[in-house]
């Protein structure tokens, strides 16, 4: 359960008063925030692999903040034009400069180190903020369309 003591979340810039979900997650909310980001991204109007690579974009930053930034985040989902946002909030210890900076796809026999790269390949955007008092990431993703052209690997 989410520390009722720890300080509200940071966010990178001011975010739109339409939002359409925000929420607290710990590790036993995980699968149903996503079934609500999936749902929500769908009414907004994402279609097809779009919304498959928005959602498990947003998946991976969701298990991060819990794996990594305390156990317990926050999640904020809101249309701005025609661009669907997510922000994931954490007060973990923040991510390393050497590690953010790090655009290299992790070696297939890595366990772990995935999901910044997965999240970055699969949004249209994406912003980190990061420091001692926890970690901010922003992405999005272009509504109205059905498949985002993604770069190759690396």
């Amino acid at each position: 359960m989410p520390d009722a003591n720890a300080p509200a979340p940071r966010t990178v810039v001011p975010i739109e008063p339409f939002v359409l979900i925000a929420e607290a997650f710990d590790e036993g909310r995980v699968t149903e925030l996503r079934h609500s980001v999936t749902s929500c991204a769908y009414a907004a109007g994402l279609r097809g692999q779009s919304l498959d690579d928005f959602v498990l974009a947003v998946n991976e930053l969701i298990t991060n903040a819990v794996r990594h930034g305390g156990g317990h985040g926050w999640l904020r989902l809101w249309p701005d034009g025609t661009q669907l946002i997510c922000e994931v909030a954490d007060h973990g210890h923040g991510i390393s400069e050497q590690r953010l900076g790090d655009r290299s796809r992790p070696a297939p026999e890595t366990a772990g180190g995935w999901g910044l790269w997965l999240a970055r390949k699969l949004s249209d955007t994406m912003e980190v903020e990061t420091g001692d008092s926890g970690t901010v990431v922003r992405i999005s993703a272009t509504v109205g369309t059905d498949h985002h052209a993604r770069p190759g690997p690396g």
